[in-house]
């Protein structure tokens, strides 16, 4: 009776053993999910960031390149308009003439 007694106790154990490996390896199969996740929501994060920066950059970027060509669209404006009015104050000097040779 004691092998049978034995046996029984084995198998108990041997029950038991699985049972506790189950439940550990289920604990370690949760804590490798929670670890992932929170890596994964770590990476998001991280990317995110990285990619709000890249806008920003651009974008000063892109501002910066249309504030230089404005400027220079101005000062091409500035260069005509100061052309135009030295040909018309020539213009206004030449009309004068023509009206005081018309006079006398």
């Amino acid at each position: 009776m004691t092998t049978i007694s034995e046996a029984i106790t084995t198998i108990k154990k041997a029950e038991n053993d699985a049972d506790k490996l189950i439940e550990d390896t289920e604990k370690q199969s949760s804590e490798l999910i929670q670890d992932a996740e929170s890596k994964s929501k770590m990476i998001i994060e991280k990317t995110k960031d990285e990619a709000h920066t890249e806008a920003e950059k651009i974008i000063f970027e892109s501002d910066t390149k249309v504030q230089k060509e404005a400027y220079q669209i101005s000062n091409k404006t500035a260069e005509k308009i100061e052309l135009m009015k030295k040909k018309a104050a020539d213009k206004i000097e030449d009309g004068a003439e023509v009206i005081v040779k018309k006079i006398l």
